[in-house]
């Protein structure tokens, strides 16, 4: 189902959290690849991850360069499709406008959804969730640390740990927090790590990188996918990572919504 716009008010002085779209699909990677689930993308993020090339057309004709959801990202030239949150009523009313399974899978998206962590509106967001009985999925690049101590609503969430690689061209130190990593795959009710993997990386050694974040939580799942804003792109990386996770005993994962539907918005 395409998205469908979120049109909401803000008062000046409210906390900011920003919606980009909502969607009912099936997930399309990671560890639970075809479960029905409910998206929520949250704008903004941490980081650009200029690397992996997507490129996106803003309404002025600007060709904007970063990740596959580049429009939840880059707030300068995609903030028209950027809608404002007061209230957590008002995401939780989004659920009703869908005709949804009994405790449907929510999937919390972005860019990077984690920016809003310590916001009162995003905890009862997700606190209420958790009441209804659902279970709550954050995709995340793992940079930013969760406070589970204040927020013990986070140990009942499961997190997809997207840590960037070098191929995304962040800095090291900003895509790579190893006390972040352990944080939160030591105290979430399950966390599992997702990497991007395009071919020309394999080839330049990214072995060595994966080996290197996933010490910092041991035993913790990995999954490759392939890298691409489009199925070409996706069809192109795939049977490269696939001889890849098979030498190194990784899981792959495929990128189903874009392999489908050929796009990653509201899919």
């Amino acid at each position: 189902m395409k998205s469908q716009a979120v049109l909401f008010m803000r008062q000046a002085g409210d906390s900011l959290i920003f919606l980009v779209e909502h969607f009912y699909s099936i997930q399309g990677e990671g560890r639970y690849t075809g479960v029905p689930s409910l998206f929520f993308r949250f704008g903004g993020c941490n980081m650009k991850c200029e690397g992996f090339g997507c490129r996106e057309k803003a309404e002025d004709g600007t060709v904007v360069l970063g990740c596959d959801t580049v429009y939840a990202v880059n707030k300068e030239h995609f903030s028209h499709n950027w809608s404002p949150v007061k209230s957590a009523k008002e995401l939780l009313n989004i659920l009703s406008l869908y005709e949804l399974p009994e405790h449907v899978d929510i999937v919390l998206t972005g860019g990077e959804p984690l920016i809003y962590a310590n916001d009162e509106i995003f905890i009862e967001f997700l606190e209420e969730l958790h009441k209804k009985g659902h279970n709550i999925t954050f995709e995340t690049n793992g940079s930013l640390a969760v406070d589970f101590v204040k927020y013990p609503i986070y140990r009942k969430c499961i997190f997809a740990l997207s840590v960037k690689l070098s191929n995304s061209q962040e800095p090291y130190k900003k895509r790579v927090k190893g006390d972040v990593i352990y944080e939160i795959t030591s105290n979430a009710k399950e966390a599992f790590f997702k990497f991007s993997i395009d071919a020309e990386s394999i080839d330049l050694g990214l072995e060595d990188e994966i080996e290197n974040i996933i010490l910092h939580s041991p035993g913790t799942k990995v999954y490759c996918m392939p890298l691409g804003g489009n199925k070409a792109e996706v069809e192109k990386n795939t049977e490269p990572l696939i001889e890849f996770c098979k030498s190194k005993g990784y899981n792959f994962s495929d990128r189903l919504h874009i392999r489908i539907w050929d796009q990653n918005k509201g899919v």
